[in-house]
């Protein structure tokens, strides 16, 4: 789970996930989150480096980690 500046825990669910390796880049995935902006989702692109992949997530703050 990550964590946010703060260090409370943070998470996400992922909307949806672009390949890394499109040759259009991260623009698929900023498309996408765009028109979920346009519907009222607060949404954001991040890139994972595990996955190799741009992905469309909803951040939700959990309770604090360790506090």
């Amino acid at each position: 789970m990550a964590q946010d500046d703060w260090g409370c825990a943070v998470r996400r669910t992922i909307l949806e996930q672009f390949p890394a390796g499109d040759p259009r880049g991260s623009w698929a995935a900023e498309e996408f989150a765009a028109a979920r902006r346009g519907e009222g989702l607060a949404v954001e692109v991040v890139m994972s480096l595990e996955q190799d992949a741009f992905l469309v997530v909803v951040p939700q703050q959990t309770a604090d980690a360790g506090r």
